[in-house]
């Protein structure tokens, strides 16, 4: 399947959506003298240009066609081989100095960076098609909405950014005239798809952000992790709000009263399953929707936190994704979807490791090759994608495109540790939380490159994702909770915690509920809970666990502090404190402070 498309050439009415922006025009301008494509085609987010697109794409092996019955209006792309995830070491944040960019980013001289892309990008789209894509992050009458600019040579991303963004028309509507406008520019070309000349660079003072030599996902729909999070979370700090890497749900108990709450987790710890959670039946007349299951963008007002998601749609692994792991993601992506790196079967539909029934007797894998289930290969990679849009999820959020947010009653922060860490426990209050997400961290599963089991820091699960100093982002953090009055609660959770046998003590996925309940019922101001030197836990009796087949042991067990392990756990946030070189503010510093002297006590 080919990587890059040849030009198009559309026919009248389609590809001319030119704003009336001239910064935009003279930007666009700019970048097609440099990489000399043989066309420029302006995306308007029409059905028509839709329809047009997706049959130049199928036409040029981009995309194939999924069966209609079996998976209606849905398409297969494979990327190369070589070009399969997110590759953090060619990801930079190019400030003027390095302590602006910090301790856990790759930093890059603007001026210099600036020369090397502009010199890989010369002649870079000849014989291709320029495509401008246009995108609101944001429900389009939020304030917190932001304009991005997207250039790019792969027709991919352009159909994706369809359906992960708000596209076309309403960003040029949305941007204006207004020479001086706020608007993100991105420009991408695939390049050869050559790891040795792939960079995803980001200028974070310009707004800007350059990326070369990927078709994959996370590399190149600018939108997400590059604009929503690295460049969102600078200009966040410098407008005085938060770009998180949360997922935003919210919880309907049978009596019509409603809560929202983030969530932070690292991959690998379920948060989409958590963004899309199915009570258990004990649990009638609950109600659990999705407002977003990846970024939130938060802002202050009357003392609150309020929450929007930028996204338009879903991106999400595919592998171990059946009815039984999350019903309503399978749902979302029955129809209308793209499907990148996965199987396709005899019959044309998409295939996966853990997708509900027997495996295909014969398929061809992610790579193109006949595949059966004696192959030692897997037939679709693991870090297989679908691209859904947040329509097609039967529990969206009544409010997800509620301009002004939702309110936050709860945050709450996860990683995967098979001991230590209780299933759940909260902050004494907003600083001690912001401890708390600073010292997350996460075990590495087999998916991650190095030693499987490996504790991995990741604060707040923004370590490859935050676009400027860490030090300053918990900073940040901190004078956020100094202006609000009705700060949420804070809390930590780990559905991960093994027994001696080594096996899971919680059952997760649905029962996560439960857990939930009791986070909903303290932030109702319920005094169902026990004082630890990490933080307000729950009795035995004060989580909802009727009908659960579950030992009263294994439940001690799980709320356990080991006061061995959180010795050791205390002497690794120190020791990842001091790795960041004095950037951690004295606040966080005298937190650590506190936990030890409350284990001494």
């Amino acid at each position: 399947m080919k990587n890059i498309a040849p030009a198009i050439s559309p026919p009248s009415g389609i590809g001319d959506n030119r704003p009336a922006n001239q910064a935009v025009l003279d930007w666009v301008h700019e970048v097609e003298l440099l990489a000399k494509p043989e066309n420029v085609f302006w995306c308007d987010g029409s059905e028509r240009e839709h329809d047009y697109l997706l049959q130049e794409a199928m036409r040029q092996n981009v995309l194939v066609k999924l069966n209609d019955k079996k998976v209606p209006r849905s398409y297969l792309h494979r990327s190369n081989p070589n070009d399969v995830a997110r590759v953090e070491q060619f990801t930079f944040i190019c400030t003027p100095t390095k302590e602006e960019a910090g301790p856990t980013n790759n930093w890059s001289d603007p001026a210099g960076t600036y020369t090397k892309l502009q010199g890989m990008l010369k002649g870079a789209m000849s014989g291709r098609t320029l495509f401008v894509v246009p995108y609101i992050m944001g429900p389009p009458d939020s304030p917190l909405t932001k304009v991005g600019f997207e250039i790019t040579d792969s027709i991919y991303v352009v159909l994706s950014m369809r359906i992960m963004t708000r596209m076309g028309a309403v960003a040029v509507k949305r941007l204006g005239n207004d020479p001086k406008a706020e608007w993100n520019r991105g420009v991408h070309s695939l390049l050869d798809v050559d790891p040795g000349r792939r960079l995803i660079c980001h200028f974070p003072q310009d707004n800007a952000i350059i990326s070369v030599g990927s078709g994959y996902g996370g590399n190149v729909l600018l939108s997400k992790k590059c604009f929503a999070l690295r460049i969102g979370s600078y200009l966040a700090r410098k407008q005085g709000w938060m770009a998180e890497h949360m997922l935003i749900l919210g919880v309907e108990s049978p009596q019509g009263t409603k809560h929202y709450v983030a969530a932070a987790f690292p991959s690998a710890c379920g948060k989409t399953n958590f963004a899309m959670l199915i009570p258990p039946k004990h649990f009638a007349g609950w109600k659990v929707t999705t407002v977003g299951d990846d970024i939130a963008w938060m802002q202050i007002r009357d003392g609150r936190l309020f929450a929007v998601n930028p996204e338009n749609g879903y991106f999400g692994v595919v592998p171990g994704t059946n009815y039984k792991s999350n019903p309503n993601a399978m749902k979302s992506i029955e129809h209308d979807s793209l499907y990148t790196n996965v199987a396709l079967t005899d019959d044309g539909d998409a295939w996966w490791e853990g997708k509900d029934g027997a495996p295909p007797k014969h398929a061809i894998d992610w790579r193109g090759n006949d595949w059966t289930p004696e192959s030692k290969e897997k037939a679709a990679h693991p870090n297989s994608r679908f691209t859904a849009p947040v329509r097609n999820n039967p529990v969206l959020d009544p409010d997800f495109e509620k301009g002004e947010g939702v309110p936050i009653s709860a945050i709450i922060f996860g990683g995967r540790r098979s001991n230590t860490m209780p299933l759940v426990f909260q902050s004494f209050d907003w600083q001690h939380g912001v401890y708390l997400g600073a010292t997350m961290a996460s075990e590495t599963t087999a998916a991650a490159t190095g030693a499987v089991g490996q504790i991995r820091r990741d604060p707040m699960a923004m370590l490859p994702f935050c676009g400027y100093n860490i030090g300053d982002y918990f900073r940040h953090w901190l004078a956020i909770g100094r202006r609000l009055t009705k700060p949420p609660l804070i809390f930590n959770v780990n559905w991960f915690r093994k027994g001696e046998s080594g096996k899971f003590l919680w059952p997760g996925f649905g029962d996560n509920m439960r857990v939930l309940k009791w986070i909903i019922d303290r932030c109702e101001g319920g005094d169902g809970a026990l004082k630890s030197p990490i933080g307000w836990l729950p009795g035995l009796h004060d989580l909802d666990l009727a009908e659960l087949e579950i030992d009263h042991n294994c439940v001690d067990e799980l709320l356990e502090i080991d006061h061995g392990d959180w010795k050791t756990e205390l002497a690794e946030h120190k020791k990842f404190f001091e790795s960041l070189g004095g950037v951690v503010p004295e606040e966080l510093l005298k937190q650590c402070e506190q936990l030890a002297a409350r284990f001494a006590e």
